[in-house]
C-alpha cells in the first residue's frame, strides 16, 4: 500500500488512487481543477471561490475553520486535503481518525513547490504536477528583484490593524517581489498600531483583498494618520494562495511595482 507523508511530518496510506477527494483548502482547490480532476473532487468549502463552476457545482462541507464532519462522512472521501494553517487542528485530527488527510504547510515558495509536486503524486497526476511547479519555478526566476527594496507593511485586517509578519509565505513572496517588509522581525500576523509607522520614511502601505476586504475608505482612513505614506489596494489571493494560481503572481509582481514606481516617493504628502 503507497504511504505517502505529508508537510508537518504525517504519514498516510493510500490503497489507490483517489476517486473521492475533498479539498478543505482554497488555493489547493484550485490546484486540483489545473490538474483536471474534475470528476473526482466531490468536496470543497464556502471559500474555495475558484473555479466558478467548482464553485457553483460542488458539495460545499462548510468553511475553512467550520467543517461540517456530517456533510464529509455523507461524501466518504478516500483523500482529503488540509493546510495547517487554514483549518482547525482538532478538526482535522478528528478527520484523520477515520480518512487519510494530507496536510500542508506553507511558509516559502520552495513549501508550495513541494506541495504541488506532491498533490501530483497523491492524484496520479505526477507529470501535470510536475510541468506546472516547473513552469512557475521559471516565471519566478525570470522575476528580476530591483537592487533598492521597497519598505513595505502589508495589511490583512482591520479593527484591529494586522500586518503580515515574518514567517508567513506572504512574507516570502514580498521579498520575491523587492519589497521589505517592515514587521518580517514578527511572527505571524501581529496585531499594529498605525502610530508605529509614523516615524518610518518612504513606506509603502499594501491593502490586501483579502481575509479582510479593504476599500478605498480605509485609504482614506490611513491617509489620515499616516499623510506621507503611499497606500495601495492590492490582490490578496496573488500573495498568499499557493497553488496554480502562483503562475499569474509574477506578472502581478512587475505590474504592481510599474504602479509604485509611477507614484510619488513616499514621504512627500500628495496635494
Amino acid at each position: 500500500m503507497p504511504a505517502f507523508n505529508d508537510q508537518i511530518g504525517r504519514t498516510i496510506q493510500l490503497p489507490h488512487i483517489p476517486r473521492r477527494i475533498i479539498s478543505l483548502v482554497p488555493s489547493q482547490t484550485e490546484l486540483l481543477f489545473s490538474l483536471g480532476l474534475d470528476e473526482r473532487v466531490m468536496g470543497i468549502t464556502t471559500f474555495c471561490v475558484h473555479p466558478t463552476s467548482w464553485f457553483h457545482g460542488k458539495s460545499r462541507i462548510g468553511g475553512t475553520k467550520a467543517i461540517d464532519s456530517a456533510r464529509i462522512n455523507a461524501l466518504q472521501p478516500d483523500l482529503i486535503l488540509a493546510n495547517k494553517e487554514e483549518n482547525d487542528k482538532q478538526q482535522i485530527e478528528a478527520l484523520a481518525g477515520r480518512y487519510p488527510v494530507w496536510v500542508s504547510d506553507i511558509k516559502t515558495f520552495p513549501d508550495a513547490l513541494a506541495m504541488i509536486r506532491s498533490v501530483g503524486a497523491l492524484t496520479g497526476k505526477e507529470t501535470e504536477a510536475g510541468s506546472l511547479a516547473n513552469e512557475i519555478d521559471t516565471r519566478f526566476s525570470e522575476l528580476v528583484t530591483p537592487q533598492k527594496s521597497t519598505l513595505v507593511a502589508y495589511l490583512i485586517w482591520h479593527r484591529p490593524w494586522m500586518a503580515a509578519g515574518g514567517d508567513t509565505f506572504i512574507h516570502h513572496l514580498l521579498g520575491r517581489c523587492g519589497f521589505n517588509n517592515v514587521f518580517g522581525d514578527r511572527d505571524r500576523y501581529p496585531e499594529i498600531d498605525l502610530t508605529e509607522l509614523s516615524g518610518i520614511r518612504n513606506i509603502t502601505i499594501l491593502l490586501s483583498s483579502e481575509p479582510y476586504p479593504f476599500r478605498q475608505r480605509h485609504i482614506d482612513e490611513i491617509k489620515e494618520i499616516l499623510p506621507a505614506a503611499n497606500v495601495l489596494l492590492v490582490d490578496g489571493e496573488l500573495f498568499s494562495w499557493y497553488g496554480s494560481r502562483l503562475l499569474h503572481a509574477p506578472a502581478y509582481f512587475r505590474q504592481l511595482r510599474d504602479q509604485l514606481s509611477a507614484l510619488p516617493p513616499p514621504g512627500i504628502p500628495t496635494l
